[in-house]
């Protein structure tokens, strides 16, 4: 089935994509939760009208994320935590933690859904990357620098 997302879905696509799911996904969670409306040509048609509309603002958007990620590239971010003696944490480091140290150490406010820690959680102290998805075309990496308290 052929729908057209009003909202960006994770691993599923951005907002006004057309993509292809099953009909369970589609009709049982997709519509009903408001993300997604069914691609009929009358829909299609207003789609290719908004995006017209929106280009020239799309573009500054674009813009603004990639000054964002050519600050963010590169940057290092601490972040203390409570760890053992071996170096385990005693929990794990979260992307709420990172959008905190983020804004505290750089004045950057970035939304917590947008970072992504590659693999699994920080579980350990070292250096790991992050991943910040600033637009659908344009995305940073930052270093985090996690320490024992």
């Amino acid at each position: 089935m052929e729908i057209i997302l009003t909202k960006d879905v994770a691993k599923l696509g951005y907002k006004d994509d057309i993509v292809t799911v099953k009909n369970g996904y589609a009709n049982n969670f997709l519509i009903p939760q408001g993300y997604a409306v069914m691609a009929t040509p009358g829909m299609k048609k207003m789609r290719a009208e908004n995006l017209k509309q929106r280009a020239f603002k799309e573009e500054k958007i674009k813009q603004d994320a990639e000054e964002l990620a050519a600050k963010l590239n590169g940057l290092v971010v601490k972040i203390a935590a409570k760890a053992g003696t071996s170096g385990k944490i005693f929990g794990s480091v979260n992307t709420i933690q990172i959008s905190d140290a983020l804004k505290e150490q750089h004045n950057i406010d970035i939304d917590r859904k947008k970072i992504t820690i590659p693999g699994e959680a920080v579980k350990e102290i070292g250096h790991h990357k992050a991943k910040i998805d600033l637009h659908r075309e344009v995305k940073a990496e930052i270093e985090l620098d996690v320490y024992a308290e």
